[in-house]
C-alpha cells in the first residue's frame, strides 16, 4: 500500500491548472445561471470545453416530482435532451412553453467600468409559440444605487454597444431606478429565440 499512498500524495500535492478549458469551462459553470455561486451537482460540457447544461440536482428533482410528478430518471433524461438541442438549460436561459408559459429569474446587473458592454443577459426561447404570442417580461430592481437599462432584442442579434440606445435599435427598452417595477412587452409572429439585456448606470 505504501506505493499508492505516496503516488497519490505527490499527485495531489501539484497545483491545479485553472487555465486548462476543462477547468475554465467548470468556473464559466459556476459564474454563470440565476443562482451564481450555489453548489452545482452536475456540468454537461461538450468536447470543445463549452458549457453546454449546469444543473442543481435537489432542485430539479424536487421541483419537477412536485410540478409533474415525474421521476428523477425521466426529469435527468429531460436535462440531458435539452443539452444536445443546445438550449443550454440552468445557464441563466428561459425556455417557454404550455407546460410553464411563465418563470422568474433572479439575477444581478452591474454598472460597466468599460465602455457600455458589461451585460447581464438572459437568452429566452419562445419556439413552442409556433403561431406566435406576447412576450410579457416584468422587471423588479433592488434597492442598490444603480439605475437599470433593460433592452430585448432577437436572439441572432447583438445587443446594443452605444452610449445613446434608441427604440429603432432594440425590440422593446426599458429604464428603471431603484426599487422599482416595469415591464416590457414585444408580440411576436412565431416562436424564436430572444436575449434580455440588463446594465446598469449609477444614480
Amino acid at each position: 500500500m505504501r506505493e499508492p499512498i505516496a503516488k497519490r500524495r505527490e499527485r495531489e500535492g501539484k497545483t491545479f491548472d485553472t487555465t486548462h478549458p476543462l477547468a475554465q469551462a467548470i468556473i464559466n459553470g459556476w459564474k454563470t445561471g440565476s443562482k451564481k455561486g450555489s453548489p452545482v451537482d452536475c456540468f454537461v460540457i461538450s468536447p470543445e470545453f463549452e458549457l453546454m447544461g449546469r444543473l442543481l440536482v435537489n432542485e430539479f428533482f424536487d421541483y419537477h416530482w412536485d410540478k409533474f410528478k415525474r421521476r428523477d430518471e425521466e426529469s435527468y433524461l429531460m436535462f440531458l435532451k435539452e443539452c444536445l438541442e443546445g438550449n443550454q438549460p440552468g445557464l441563466g436561459n428561459i425556455t417557454l412553453n404550455s407546460e410553464e408559459p411563465s418563470q422568474d429569474v433572479f439575477d444581478v446587473f452591474r454598472t460597466p467600468t468599460v465602455g457600455f458592454q458589461d451585460y447581464t443577459v438572459v437568452v429566452i426561447d419562445t419556439r413552442a409559440f409556433e403561431n406566435g404570442g406576447t412576450l410579457n417580461i416584468d422587471i423588479e430592481t433592488g434597492r442598490a444605487d444603480a439605475e437599470g437599462c433593460f433592452y430585448l432584442v432577437d436572439g441572432a442579434d447583438d445587443l446594443p454597444t452605444t452610449e445613446r440606445v434608441t427604440k429603432h435599435m432594440v425590440l422593446a427598452m426599458k429604464w428603471l431606478e431603484p426599487d422599482e417595477t416595469g415591464q416590457l412587452t414585444y408580440r411576436f409572429d412565431r416562436g424564436q429565440f430572444f436575449k434580455l439585456g440588463t446594465t446598469g448606470a449609477h444614480s
